[in-house]
């Protein structure tokens, strides 16, 4: 059996650093990714970025029902309940499949023929459409493994994540260098390659973890794979917890996804300019995403054994971490952004407007930093109808003022980033007035 994790700055840092390392290696290939791609050319490289974005906002939905089986399966191994982690785990596995088995027939029926309706530039829909025909395979590999990933996250295991990572960063840069641009005998596939490429790198990971737990004592522990049934009152809690995530996965993304098509309305430099600023982003959630991943297990855990004088040290200590990271991983996009951006994308004279609105936007960032450690102990509760309300309110707020910014003033693509403040200042306000005037303790202990 698993001990309770300790509280100390060691250990809060053992659990996410691993998550910290595997996240900055997968920014490392949707970095390099996005730099094969702008050689290959601008349609190709704006049409990748807003493809990937549908793909990752169906995974997110995903995300969500793997961090319930994340917060669901901490709990109860901070209760020591040895079967309940069992019925959970299976429950959960099973239920990825379905849901990836949903997804792929909306990717591969559905989003084609609105992408082609949509898109303002007709080959960066149909470029978009070549993407997603063969990345939409690779969702039944992901959910799978992320299913996998949840385990290890609730029981605070994360050296596997960081393995993990190294093998499919590799496995993912190599199969772009010899997929989009035909090299050592193989095929020139253009975006079909980046996409083939993200599919062998997903079936890398899986294998991995598979190797991994079968020679794991938790199999034997936990009896993770001892029937494999889709048992109901599992399935039906873990849906009680996870369907607020799911949707609060698909709006975040989603919103996304749908401030780039608007960017798209706007012109080709301005959409390759925003795509310049996602992939930074990207950069810069390293550590957010590490510690969110670390506070949800923490949280969780000792909510579990009833240690409640210890959340608000934990919390302090991971947001003096987080922030600290965050300069650490991201200095760069205040300092010295233009050489940020000229790895991913050769073009200077683009460039050098990216990197005014990547200066512009860096305080949100930090908001954002310093927001995840209380959003993402609301989440981490048990309380996700509220993480979805917050989300909800903020995403709307996001949604109006973006398409006032784009279709009413008509402003300038920098203008258009000033909506990020709007969306991380109101998660910020709303997570914290839940923390400070609600009893959000007692209202966890419905899991």
């Amino acid at each position: 059996m698993e001990k309770a994790l300790n509280i100390d700055y060691r250990s809060i840092m053992t659990v996410a650093f691993p998550l910290i390392i595997g996240n900055f290696i997968q920014s490392l290939v949707l970095i390099t990714d996005m730099a094969f791609l702008s050689h290959l050319g601008e349609l190709e490289y704006d049409a990748v970025g807003n493809a990937g974005l549908i793909y990752i906002t169906f995974f997110m939905i995903a995300l969500g029902f793997g961090d319930a089986m994340q917060i669901v399966m901490a709990r109860f191994i901070g209760n020591s309940q040895v079967n309940a982690v069992s019925k959970t785990f299976q429950s959960g596995l099973l239920s990825m499949m379905i849901l990836a088995t949903i997804f792929f027939v909306v990717l591969q029926f559905v989003i084609p023929n609105w992408l082609a309706n949509y898109a303002h530039n007709p080959d960066i829909g149909r470029l978009q459409n070549e993407f997603l025909s063969v990345r939409s395979y690779s969702i039944f590999i992901s959910l799978m493994a992320y299913a996998l990933m949840a385990f290890l996250l609730a029981v605070g295991k994360t050296k596997i994540v960081f393995i993990t990572s190294i093998v499919m960063s590799l496995v993912n840069i190599f199969g772009d260098y010899v997929l989009i641009f035909g090299e050592w005998g193989f095929p020139k596939l253009g975006v079909e390659g980046a996409a083939l490429a993200s599919m062998f790198a997903d079936i890398s990971t899986l294998v991995i973890l598979a190797i991994y737990f079968t020679k794991s004592k938790w199999i034997k522990d936990y009896q993770l794979f001892q029937k494999m049934n889709l048992e109901w009152n599992s399935a039906k809690q873990l849906f009680k917890v996870a369907w607020p995530l799911m949707l609060q996965g698909f709006i975040a993304l989603g919103t996304w996804t749908f401030f780039f098509m608007w960017i798209e309305q706007k012109g080709s430099r301005d959409l390759e300019i925003s795509q310049n600023i996602r992939v930074m982003y990207f950069l810069a959630f390293i550590p957010i995403f590490g510690f969110a991943a670390t506070t949800k297990t923490y949280i969780s855990q000792l909510l579990g054994a009833k240690n409640y004088t210890a959340i608000p040290i934990v919390q302090r200590r991971i947001l003096f971490l987080v922030i600290a990271t965050l300069l650490l991983f991201f200095h760069g996009g205040l300092l010295y952004p233009e050489t940020l951006l000229s790895v991913v994308n050769p073009r200077t004279d683009v460039n050098a407007e990216s990197a005014r609105i990547l200066q512009q936007v860096f305080p949100a960032i930090l908001v954002f930093a310093f927001t995840s450690v209380f959003f993402n102990t609301i989440s981490g509760s048990g309380n996700t109808k509220v993480t979805l309300l917050i989300e909800t309110l903020c995403v709307a707020l996001y949604l109006i003022s973006a398409y006032v910014f784009i279709f009413v003033f008509h402003w300038s693509i920098d203008k258009v980033w000033y909506v990020e403040y709007i969306y991380f200042s109101t998660l910020a306000l709303g997570s914290l007035i839940y923390l400070k005037f609600f009893d959000w303790k007692k209202t966890a202990n419905v899991i």
